[in-house]
């Protein structure tokens, strides 16, 4: 299957890793000190699974040299998505499918102001996942696993066939009955990335501060409030589910989006935390946690963005 990944970070260097260890042709959209050195050394991909290596891998900083493509991997942070979806035609033939697996609740919406809805599947994964070093990838948590599905929810002959490619590639592959529920689920629980954003302290910091912990239970009901107001199928005992998965993980845990903060780079809070807050006042409710995350943490992301 010829796979073009948009995005060689922890989420498209490790399944595109993957993918390309199957067998398949992928070529991966990098740019700068990451695509040099995957060009001179491989993509190098440390996993707590399997360490791997792709050489020669198949890398370029144009997405038009790429061609068409039978699949879109579509990994870029949240906010490149809008702006890159007019890029993504020229990998477009009758029947090429585009996957996103963004965080947030946005993605899908977007890409199809710009392309044709058939072509358009909802997708999100699951991992914990960065960039090591230029060329290098290290998976650190979470079984990989990828969930999609036709917007409409149909199990389509395509996602049968790309389940079938993802699972012979080495990762947990799952078609959603409910796309949008299974999206919706995960936005909930990377809500608490903020919060990690703003305490400056990792997953395990969070859970042991009686005061965070509260904070953290406060702010994933808000979340899932404004689901149900958007009437998104999910049951009434998430939210107690979702402070289980939370304290399943690793002590020192992080998220992206709290990397990026700490770190002083541009992050997914307007596709997060402020995704919520825009939510919340469109339909009228009171998402006060979420509002105070997303107040707070908006001076540094415009200095990051300057």
């Amino acid at each position: 299957m010829k796979i073009a990944v948009i995005g060689t970070g922890g989420v498209g260097g490790y399944f595109g890793g993957r993918l390309a260890k199957a067998g398949n042709d992928v070529t991966f959209l990098a740019r700068g000190k990451h695509l040099e050195a995957m060009m001179s050394h491989g993509l190098i991909v440390q996993s707590i699974r399997e360490n791997f290596t792709i050489q020669p891998v198949q890398a370029t900083d144009s997405i038009t040299a790429i061609g068409k493509v039978d699949v879109v991997l579509l990994c870029v942070k949240s906010w490149l998505v809008k702006d890159m979806a007019k890029e993504l035609l020229s990998l477009l033939k009758e029947d090429t499918v585009v996957l996103p697996l963004q965080n947030g609740v946005m993605a899908a919406e977007e890409l199809q102001l710009v392309i044709p809805t058939h072509h358009v599947l909802g997708g999100l994964c699951r991992i914990i996942s960065k960039i090591e070093a230029p060329g290098v990838i290290r998976h650190f948590g979470v079984d990989p696993t990828v969930v999609f599905a036709e917007l409409n929810n149909g199990k389509s002959e395509r996602v049968v066939k790309l389940q079938k490619v993802f699972e012979q590639a080495g990762f947990n592959a799952r078609i959603s009955h409910d796309i949008q529920a299974d999206i919706w689920k995960k936005f909930i629980q990377i809500c608490i990335s903020g919060l990690l954003g703003v305490t400056r302290v990792p997953y395990g910091g969070i859970r042991e501060v009686k005061e965070t912990r509260e904070m953290m239970i406060s702010l994933f009901q808000e979340v899932y409030d404004l689901s149900q107001k958007l009437g998104i199928n999910i049951a009434p005992d998430f939210v107690d589910k979702t402070v289980g998965v939370i304290d399943s993980f690793d002590y020192n845990a992080s998220a992206s989006l709290a990397r990026d903060i700490w770190e002083g780079r541009p992050s997914e809070l307007e596709y997060q935390n402020g995704t919520v807050v825009r939510l919340a006042e469109k339909y009228g409710l009171e998402v006060p946690v979420n509002k105070f995350i997303y107040s707070a943490l908006l001076p540094q992301e415009r200095k990051a963005r300057q």
